[in-house]
C-alpha cells in the first residue's frame, strides 16, 4: 500500500452499517492479539482514502460481548489510521430520546464484565479517561448531521450483553440521568486512546429502553428495522464529516501515551 492509499480515517461500523466506500479493497492484517472482526476495506471517500471494519463481522457473527476490540484497534492503526468514526445502535434511557434520535455522546459509563480492556499487562501505564470521546471529531460530527438536530452530549452506559436490561436495571441507568445504553461502545474507546488514536461515537436510537414506561420493551428485529432505516442519512453525515477531517490533530488525543514507558510498542 502506497502512502497516499494509507488511511488516517476508519469508519468502524455496527448493525446494518456494512458498506461505506467507493472501490474498496480487501486487506488482511494479522494483529499480536488475533484477527480482528473482518479483513479490512480499504477505499474512498469524496476521494480521500478511508478504511472500514464491521465490528461484529460481515454477517454479524460476532456478539458484542465476543468482538475482538483489541485486534481491530491495533490493525486499524497499523494501517495509518488515527482517526476513527465509530456508529452505534442504542436504546434511549430518557423519554425525550425517542427512537430516530442522533446522540453524540460526550461521556461513557462502563458497565461491562470480562472483557479485555487495555493493551498495558504490565508496568504501570494510566491513560487520561475522563473526557473518552475526542472533542474535535464530536464537533466535525454535530456539525454534519445538523440538520437532524443531534443531542449533543449526554453519557453512553455499555452493557455486557447479549442480554438487554431489566426494568430496574434500565431506570437505574435512566435515574442516573444517563442519556443511552449499547453493548459495544466500551472498550473500543479506551483503546483507542491507548493508541493514541482519535476516537467519536455517534449513536443512534433505535428503541425506547426497558425501563423508560411500561410499555416499552427492546426486541432486535426493532433495533435492526430503525436502524435500517437511518443507515442513508448516517453515511451521508459520515461522508460529509470524513470529507471536511484535516489530518493534523489539534487535541490532545495524539500525545496521550506521551512520556510513558509502556509494556509495547505502538504499530
Amino acid at each position: 500500500m502506497t502512502e497516499t492509499q494509507r488511511p488516517d480515517v476508519a469508519v468502524i461500523g455496527g448493525s446494518g452499517f456494512y458498506t461505506f466506500l467507493d472501490d474498496p479493497r480487501t486487506v488482511e492484517v494479522e494483529t499480536p492479539y488475533g484477527k480482528p472482526s473482518a479483513p479490512i476495506s480499504v477505499g474512498t471517500v469524496g476521494g480521500r482514502s478511508v478504511a472500514f471494519l464491521p465490528r461484529h463481522g460481515p454477517h454479524h457473527d460476532f456478539p458484542a460481548h465476543r468482538v475482538p476490540y483489541r485486534a481491530n484497534m491495533w490493525a486499524l492503526r497499523s494501517l495509518g489510521v488515527r482517526q476513527v468514526l465509530a456508529p452505534c445502535a442504542v436504546g434511549g434511557l430518557q423519554v425525550e430520546h425517542g427512537p430516530g434520535t442522533f446522540v453524540v455522546p460526550d461521556q461513557l459509563v462502563d458497565r461491562t464484565a470480562g472483557r479485555h480492556q487495555t493493551y498495558f499487562d504490565s508496568g504501570a501505564c494510566h491513560v487520561s479517561f475522563a473526557d473518552p470521546y475526542c472533542p474535535r471529531l464530536r464537533t466535525h460530527l454535530l456539525g454534519g448531521l445538523a440538520e437532524h438536530s443531534p443531542v449533543d452530549g449526554g453519557a453512553m452506559v455499555v452493557i455486557e450483553g447479549p442480554r438487554f436490561s431489566t426494568r430496574a436495571e434500565s431506570r437505574w441507568y435512566a435515574d442516573q440521568g444517563w442519556a443511552v445504553i449499547n453493548m459495544t461502545g466500551h472498550p473500543e474507546a479506551v483503546l483507542a486512546r491507548e493508541l493514541a488514536m482519535c476516537y467519536a461515537t455517534v449513536a443512534l436510537v433505535t428503541d425506547h429502553d426497558a425501563g423508560v414506561d411500561e410499555a416499552s420493551a427492546v426486541s432486535m428485529d426493532e433495533v435492526f428495522a430503525v436502524f435500517a432505516a437511518h443507515t442513508e442519512t448516517l453515511k451521508s453525515a459520515l461522508t460529509s464529516v470524513v470529507a471536511g477531517l484535516g489530518t493534523d490533530r489539534d487535541c490532545s488525543c495524539s500525545h496521550a501515551v506521551d512520556g510513558m514507558d509502556l509494556p509495547i510498542d505502538l504499530p
